[in-house]
């Protein structure tokens, strides 16, 4: 059995066993960006940046002008960089038109499934509220959404 890095990933319940836990062998201060792709060889550009290239400069909330722009809350930015959860081009397009199917259909909350992904959408402020990545989704309950759509 592997060493568990956060007992906040164990079950309800659960103890971890003796020596189980790593502790980590850097530590970061309050303030300081966590190394993003840290040994993958992956860009090291801010998340929030990535995504605001991507989005065409439109960050958080809605803004006028631009009622068709997806968006991500600070709650969705947070989990997908602490989680790692990659979004390209194709990924946020696939997102995006997976949102205009929910909003056809008459949907106001939604959970959008991309490549192994849960996005929790509100559909009428096209805004993205949290992101799970398929290895958090062990137990999980997602309430008040009256859709799920597959992207």
């Amino acid at each position: 059995m592997s060493a568990i890095s956060n007992p906040a990933l164990l079950p309800p319940g659960a103890a971890p066993a003796p020596g189980s836990v790593r502790t980590p062998t850097s530590v970061r201060t309050p303030g300081t960006p966590a190394t993003p792709g840290a040994g993958s060889g992956a860009p090291t550009q801010p998340f929030a940046d990535v995504l605001k290239g991507v989005q065409g400069g439109v960050e958080g909330s809605a803004q006028p002008g631009h009622a068709g722009q997806l968006h991500f809350s600070r709650h969705a930015l947070q989990r997908v960089e602490r989680r790692g959860v990659a979004l390209d081009a194709a990924t946020l397009g696939r997102l995006h038109e997976g949102v205009g199917r929910a909003a056809g259909k008459g949907s106001r909350a939604s959970v959008v499934l991309v490549d192994g992904t849960a996005f929790v959408v509100s559909v009428t402020n096209k805004t993205v509220l949290t992101a799970v990545p398929q290895e958090h989704m062990k137990e999980q309950v997602f309430t008040n959404i009256d859709s799920a759509v597959i992207a």
